[in-house]
């Protein structure tokens, strides 16, 4: 189905209206797609975006800020987030040693497990767009960068 359908609108303002509506509710659908995906691991899309970030960092730790920096969601309260995956064991939070204001935080081998159990899940599921060329995902992926790209250089 397309935007028109799944929206039961006809008409919009432009076409550039109608690829604005059509992000936001695309990118609402895929959240919604990832909450399904992480519910039986007890993890929300932003905990989840945390532990990717500090799997990235190879055991090196990162400060609650330097986390806030790379989330997907700015609107996370990293923190809080850390929080939550301290409680579920999943990573460690210590003093950091250059600046004692400042919090690491690094992944534990539950966290990676935790994480590699995701990662076949999340394979799986991508699976679903086999039928879109790379060669569109490349294209969608410009798009995409250049639509960000022109608000961020304005």
């Amino acid at each position: 189905m397309g935007i028109s359908e799944d929206l039961k609108q006809t008409k919009f303002n432009s076409p550039t209206s109608k690829a604005v509506v059509n992000i936001i509710f695309t990118g609402n659908w895929m959240m919604q797609q990832t909450h399904e995906l992480l519910k039986p691991y007890g993890l929300t899309p932003q905990q989840y975006n945390v532990l990717r970030i500090l799997r990235g960092q190879q055991n090196n730790p990162i400060t609650v800020l330097g986390i806030t920096e790379r989330m997907m969601d700015k609107m996370s309260n990293a923190s809080r987030l850390v929080d939550k995956l301290l409680e579920k064991k999943l990573v460690i939070r210590r003093e950091c040693p250059q600046d004692r204001r400042a919090v690491d935080v690094m992944i534990l081998p539950a966290g990676l497990s935790l994480l590699e159990d995701i990662d076949h899940v999340q394979l799986a599921w991508e699976k679903n767009f086999a039928g879109i060329s790379t060669d569109k995902m490349d294209q969608l992926n410009e798009i995409l960068d250049e639509i960000r790209n022109v608000f961020t250089n304005n």
